[in-house]
């Protein structure tokens, strides 16, 4: 269902609230810059400090801008079922294409609690599903065995966002669930290779600030034109890193307000601006990509 560069988007706040407006702008600049979808309330997109409220808000004019151009896949995970089946009514309710679901963080459930809390979000709340696998931050990996299993009993998973970086992993995904099954990256550093084995595409950090290169990428190599797929991919290397340099979404927003897409540079605590030393960096890397 989900194929090629999808952005994890950042989301712009203005005197502490989502800046509708710089959101709706930057939606409308990821699709000119042809972007294959978007992603709102992901990691990237600081969802852990959003209300509910908040959360509902940001999908449905994320919703509401891309206007069926392009899928929309909410964030709308958590630890807590009951809290996960609030969050994916919300998705389904705005209109979203798919519901991004995390894995149960802190929580680290066993894998039968894991195909637990999949078939209850399905059961109260239909729709396509891309789990999320993310291990650093989570404390907890999904394996391909586990992974069959969520989606042998529960037909709404699709895809999943595999943020390991591990290819073996990711090769076994393929094996284990299909050719047909949305495999999507979740780490930007191993997007192409990731393709090489079955991937059939990103959500990514990068693509924030290159949605043109990140998704031109991605169809260079569905085109089987490798030397454009290899140039973009060593276009974008030091970008990546760049984006991890902090914490994530803090180099990326940080990045989006030099560039003049984002108007103002608020974070929500815990998250802070970055240090003086790591936005020297950022200029530097932004500069030499043609960025800033």
């Amino acid at each position: 269902m989900f194929s090629g560069a999808l952005t994890a988007l950042s989301t712009p706040f203005k005197n502490g609230a989502v800046d509708e407006a710089n959101y709706r702008d930057f939606i409308e600049w990821q699709i000119e810059n042809g972007i294959d979808g978007l992603v709102p309330c992901g990691t990237t997109g600081e969802a852990a400090t959003l209300s509910h409220a908040e959360q509902g808000e940001v999908i449905r004019i994320c919703v509401e801008q891309a206007k069926g151009r392009v899928p929309v896949i909410a964030g709308a995970g958590s630890n807590s079922t009951k809290e996960a089946i609030e969050l994916t009514k919300m998705a389904k309710n705005a209109g979203a294409d798919a519901a991004l679901l995390i894995t149960p963080y802190y929580n680290k459930p066993t894998p039968a609690g894991l195909v637990a809390h999949f078939k209850a979000v399905a059961a109260e709340v239909s729709m396509p599903f891309v789990i999320y696998n993310v291990p650093g931050r989570t404390g907890l990996n999904l394996l391909p065995p586990t992974l069959k299993q969520i989606k042998d009993a529960v037909p709404e998973v699709v895809g999943i966002k595999e943020a390991t970086g591990n290819l073996k992993q990711c090769a076994e995904v393929i094996e284990e669930c299909g050719k047909d099954f949305d495999m999507l990256s979740g780490d930007d550093f191993t997007v192409l290779p990731l393709l090489s084995v079955g991937g059939r595409g990103v959500i990514s950090v990068t693509s924030n600030i290159m949605p043109a290169e990140m998704s031109g990428m991605c169809k260079a190599f569905a085109e089987r034109d490798m030397g454009t797929a290899l140039d973009l991919s060593l276009k974008m290397a030091p970008v990546n890193r760049a984006m991890f340099i902090e914490t994530n979404p803090m180099p990326v927003k940080t990045s989006l307000y030099k560039m003049g897409i984002f108007k103002e540079l608020e974070f929500r605590l815990p998250m802070l601006p970055v240090t003086p030393e790591t936005d020297v960096k950022l200029d530097a890397v932004l500069r030499t990509a043609g960025l800033i």
